[in-house]
């Protein structure tokens, strides 16, 4: 069961606490700009059921991507987050990143959270503060 939606208030305060940001108003950028990149890798039923889970604001984010066309690695979606993001470098678009992408699981439950990393290339889960496991063989 999917935990009580969360407010654009309560999701930015949890990605500020996250990532230990100094202002809120760097928090809610940061989320916009990794939310936005974020919405495009997203497909689906897991698609539909992120933005129903998520604050309307951020739901709307996620939900105005355009599908891409072919998916990014996990240290690719952290390059496409630096470009967005002014003077940032690799580690501290990692870091952005993390920061919101690991406050998902509370904001739209670990099962949405574990169909979504399904769909994305390894290392995603990483970013989502997870360990990146792998089938045995």
């Amino acid at each position: 069961m999917p935990p009580t939606r969360m407010t654009w208030t309560e999701l930015v305060d949890s990605v500020r606490e996250s990532g230990q940001y100094a202002t809120r108003a760097e928090a809610e950028s940061v989320t916009r700009i990794v939310l936005s990149a974020f919405g495009g890798h997203v497909v689906g039923d897991e698609r539909v059921d992120l933005a129903r889970r998520l604050p309307v604001e951020a739901a709307r984010l996620v939900a105005s991507q355009i599908p891409v066309s072919r998916q990014l690695t996990a240290a690719q979606f952290v390059e496409s987050v630096a470009f967005r993001v002014l003077g940032a470098t690799p580690a501290t678009a990692r870091w952005d990143v993390s920061s919101v992408l690991s406050v998902l699981p509370r904001a739209v439950g670990d099962d949405l959270v574990d169909r979504i990393l399904k769909q994305l290339p390894p290392g995603y889960a990483l970013l989502f503060g997870r360990a990146q496991l792998t089938p045995a063989a």
